[in-house]
């Protein structure tokens, strides 16, 4: 199969689901059980690799757990890519989806499909860092740099890492806590172009054909420095437009929320995006933005030189 540039997700009944799940159950090979920020997310699958890569990624969560929510995984011949989640079992259904990244995502995106209705907690489609006791977020929509600078900052000896992808955030007397949940980072190649700190890391591992593989990044930068939460003090919001000047500003709450919006607040992987479901995010994130220090960050110019307009912003030396 070759890969696809994105899916589209079908909201299906719970009988439908029922009676594919039924239908897809002689085909499951695997079956692992995954703890995403306390929820247990079980995975069915046909597919070695999806299971082996899982078992990477995620931490594990005991056989003796209830699962909370499902990914269906199967490959399936001379049927479409098709991408399918029932909101009332929380259950998702992948057929054809060859890319582990969207795997991984849709497992996360379940996790936080069950936290943001059930427990008040919400997710946010980003990077986190730990400075010195300070949290520095990076959201953007994709193709703007993100891993890129979350990777730079890594090289920080002060720096400590969170999540390169998705982290969960809830509010603690008037602070927001960020908790990561993701065991290794399904991490692309091209970190050690930019970075030549990583190059031995990369040169070890093994890609899959979308040039990316589960890495544990504690093989260079140690152990003590992938850290399971921060309080997020600061926001970059990242963006490459060629004709703004500005390499770096500080924004305010309301700009910021029209760009998240404007953006589908920068994850192409949420499962639900009903009105009620958008109001809860627009209102979780203007709770966020009123507590941190924002900056618009414009990632045009070559990484090293946006490196250090972040390394400022971070106030870094």
């Amino acid at each position: 199969m070759k890969s696809q540039s994105k899916y589209d997700v079908e909201l299906i009944s719970i009988e439908k689901k029922d009676e594919l799940t039924q239908l897809y159950s002689k085909e499951v090979h695997y079956e692992e059980r995954a703890d995403i920020y306390g929820c247990c997310i079980k995975l069915l699958t046909n597919l070695k690799y999806v299971k082996e890569q899982w078992e990477e990624n995620f931490y594990p969560m005991s056989a003796y757990v209830r699962s909370h929510g499902r990914l269906v995984v199967v490959e399936e011949k001379d049927k479409p890519l098709t991408v399918l989640y029932d909101p009332l079992s929380k259950t998702s259904i992948l057929v054809n989806v060859d890319y582990y990244g969207w795997v991984k995502s849709i497992a996360l995106a379940t996790a936080g499909d069950i936290l943001e209705d059930e427990h008040n907690i919400n997710s946010v489609h980003g990077a986190c860092m730990d400075l010195d006791g300070h949290g520095i977020c990076l959201i953007a929509p994709p193709g703007t740099g993100k891993t890129t600078h979350t990777y730079g900052l890594l090289r920080i000896p002060e720096a400590r890492i969170l999540s390169d992808d998705w982290f969960f955030v809830r509010f603690s007397n008037g602070d927001a806590l960020a908790y990561g949940s993701e065991k290794n980072f399904y991490t692309p190649a091209d970190v050690a172009q930019s970075w030549d700190e990583y190059k031995q890391l990369v040169d070890n591992a093994s890609f899959d054909p979308q040039g990316r593989a589960i890495l544990d990044v504690r093989w260079i930068v140690g152990k003590g420095r992938v850290v399971p939460f921060t309080t997020i003090r600061k926001m970059m919001l990242l963006k490459r437009d060629p004709d703004d000047a500005a390499g770096a500003r500080r924004i305010g709450p309301s700009e910021a929320l029209k760009f998240l919006e404007a953006q589908s607040f920068c994850n192409p992987h949420l499962l639900v995006k009903s009105e009620r479901k958008t109001e809860i995010r627009r209102v979780f994130f203007k709770k966020l933005l009123d507590r941190v220090d924002i900056y618009m960050i414009n990632t045009t110019p070559p990484p090293r030189e946006t490196h250090e307009i972040i390394r400022k912003v971070c106030s870094i030396r």
